[in-house]
């Protein structure tokens, strides 16, 4: 009996490990996670949308994978959702976000470049404003 709960338990921690793989294999969500690992601090949904150029709905559903998979944690703050490093993570997530912060600079210039750009319209620290939608449309312009 014991045996077979071992199994159950090991089959359970690969299943948890290869949930962190699934989620970063999509190309949005390894972005998400790069800024986040350089952002040094938690960001709002709007900033990803604007910093990523990505709908709303799609950056939204990715951060709820990559929360699924133990990576990142939400908090919210009145109607704003923000998004940041997990609190506790096992040395296997660990090694996953040195890894990510290690992606070089100019793979993600561009979408550093955005975040700068939107985190200067915090105000007091916060983020107050909501997706920037003429903003995005004066760059693809």
């Amino acid at each position: 009996m014991q045996y077979s709960a071992f199994v159950v338990s090991a089959e359970k921690r690969i299943d948890s490990l290869a949930a962190v793989f699934q989620a970063l294999s999509e190309p949005t969500r390894l972005r998400i996670m790069a800024l986040i690992c350089r952002a040094g601090r938690d960001l709002c949904v709007c900033e990803f949308v604007d910093a990523l150029e990505e709908p709303q709905y799609h950056v939204s559903r990715s951060l709820k994978i990559l929360q699924k998979a133990g990576l990142v944690a939400e908090r919210r703050e009145g109607k704003w959702v923000h998004y940041g490093v997990a609190a506790k993570l096992d040395v296997f997530r660990n090694l996953v976000l040195e890894a990510i912060a290690g992606i070089p600079a100019k793979v993600v210039a561009k979408d550093q470049r955005e975040l700068n750009r939107r985190l200067k319209l915090r105000e007091n620290g916060k983020c107050l404003l909501g997706v920037q939608k003429t903003h995005l449309l004066s760059r693809r312009n």
